[in-house]
């Protein structure tokens, strides 16, 4: 099942472009991705028919994220 992305590669709110890495996020039952080549976090939501994703920081290089309780 695919639960983010899904349109192929690209910077679209419903793309990616190289994700490298994933975190579950418990408190708003999301996902949380790193897009590495188009330099940026995304926020995708488990709520059915959600089909594209909320950029939380943009402009960055990244290739792994982690989580605390924070």
């Amino acid at each position: 099942t695919i639960v983010a992305g899904g349109h192929g590669k690209g910077s679209a709110s419903n793309q990616f472009n190289v994700p490298t890495d994933v975190v579950f996020d418990k408190a708003t039952n999301s996902l949380i991705v790193c897009d590495a080549h188009n330099q940026r976090i995304m926020r995708w939501s488990r709520a059915v028919g959600t089909n594209t994703g909320e950029v939380l920081m943009t402009n960055i290089s990244c290739f792994g994220i982690a989580q605390d309780k924070y």
